[in-house]
C-alpha cells in the first residue's frame, strides 16, 4: 500500500486523477478500522491533513459551508445555532479523542447507513461540493447516496465541502445504541422543521441498506399541518397526526437483522424517535413562535 501526502488541495486533485482508486484519509474514522481488521487493503491511501482549507468553515446569508474535514468538536462548539440538527448529531459520534478528528466528509465517503451525520444532513437538504481536475459540482443529499456504502462521486472525485442551509426552525436528531457512547447507532433519526416554506424533512441511518427520508410521512405530516393550520395557530399537533407520521417514518424503512438489532426492533424504534422529535421541535417551534408575537 503507497501513502500520498499532498501538501495542497491542487495536489490532492491531480494525485485522485492519476489514482483514481486512491482512498482518501483525514480522521480515520471508518477506513482505519477497515484497514486494521484487514476488511480493506487499498493500493494508495491518500492523506489529506495537510489541507487547510478542509477544516475551514463559511457561515453566509442563508447556507454554511463547511469543509469535509472541520471537526465534530467544532460544529458542536461554534455552529450550534446555524446548525442544530447536525452539531446534535455530532455530540453522538464516538469518543471526545474521534470528534476532534473526525468530520462530515468521511461519513459522506464511506456512505455507511450507520452514519450519524446522515440523518441530520438529509433533514436539512445538503448539497455535496465534490471536485476533480475536470471541475466542480453540486451533488443534492438525496441524490449522493446510490447503494450499501456507495455514493455519487466518480472516480477521480474528493469531496471539498458540504452547503447546509441554515436553520430557519427547530431540529433533532435522535439515536438508538447498546450505550451512550462509542457505538454504532442500532438506527437513528433526523427531523427539521422548515417554517419558511412550511415543509418538514426527514433522515433515517442504520435502518435500509443507505440512508433514507421518510418521504410519505414528510408529505403527509405538511399536509396536516397546512390543512389545520398549525403553522399559524401554533397549537399542538394531534396526537393521531402524530401516531400516523411515526407509523409512516417505520414504514419507510427496510432494515435487516444483525448482532446491533432485528428489523421489527429497528422499525418499532423509528418510529419511537420520529414520534418523540416530532413533538420536540413542534414544542418548540409553539414556543419561538409565541415569543415573537409577545415580543411584536
Amino acid at each position: 500500500m503507497d501513502f500520498l501526502r499532498p501538501a495542497s488541495w491542487e495536489e490532492a486533485l491531480a494525485a485522485k486523477a492519476e489514482h483514481p482508486a486512491a482512498v482518501p484519509i483525514a480522521g480515520g474514522t471508518d477506513v482505519m478500522v477497515e484497514i486494521n481488521f484487514d476488511h480493506r487493503r487499498p493500493e494508495y491511501l491518500m492523506d489529506l491533513g495537510r489541507i487547510a482549507d478542509l477544516t475551514e468553515w463559511e457561515v453566509g446569508a442563508d447556507s454554511v459551508r463547511l469543509g469535509a474535514s472541520v471537526p465534530y468538536s467544532r460544529i458542536m462548539e461554534h455552529l450550534r445555532t446555524e446548525l442544530p440538527g447536525l452539531a446534535l448529531a455530532s455530540h453522538t459520534v464516538a469518543s471526545p479523542q474521534i470528534r476532534n478528528r473526525g468530520g462530515v466528509g468521511g461519513n459522506l465517503g464511506t456512505a455507511s447507513p450507520a452514519g450519524d451525520a446522515h440523518p441530520a444532513l438529509l433533514a436539512a437538504g445538503a448539497e455535496v461540493e465534490a471536485e476533480s481536475v475536470r471541475g466542480t459540482r453540486r451533488i443534492p443529499i438525496d441524490a449522493f447516496y446510490t447503494g450499501v456504502k456507495r455514493n455519487a462521486l466518480e472516480p477521480d472525485e474528493l469531496i471539498r465541502a458540504v452547503h447546509v442551509r441554515k436553520a430557519d426552525g427547530p431540529q433533532q436528531f435522535s439515536k438508538v445504541g447498546t450505550r451512550n457512547a462509542m457505538v454504532i447507532a442500532v438506527c437513528a433519526f433526523g427531523l427539521a422543521l422548515h417554517p419558511a416554506t412550511r415543509t418538514v424533512r426527514t433522515g433515517i441511518g442504520s435502518a435500509a441498506p443507505t440512508p433514507i427520508r421518510a418521504t410519505a410521512a414528510e408529505e403527509f405530516l405538511n399536509a396536516a399541518l397546512e390543512e389545520g393550520g398549525f403553522w399559524d395557530n401554533g397549537k399542538t399537533v394531534t396526537p393521531s397526526a402524530a401516531k400516523q407520521f411515526a407509523d409512516l417514518c417505520a414504514a419507510a424503512c427496510n432494515p435487516i437483522d444483525d448482532v446491533r438489532g432485528t428489523a421489527d426492533y429497528r422499525r418499532h424504534a423509528v418510529g419511537v424517535m420520529a414520534r418523540r422529535t416530532l413533538t420536540w421541535t413542534w414544542e418548540s417551534y409553539r414556543g419561538t413562535r409565541r415569543a415573537t408575537e409577545g415580543a411584536a
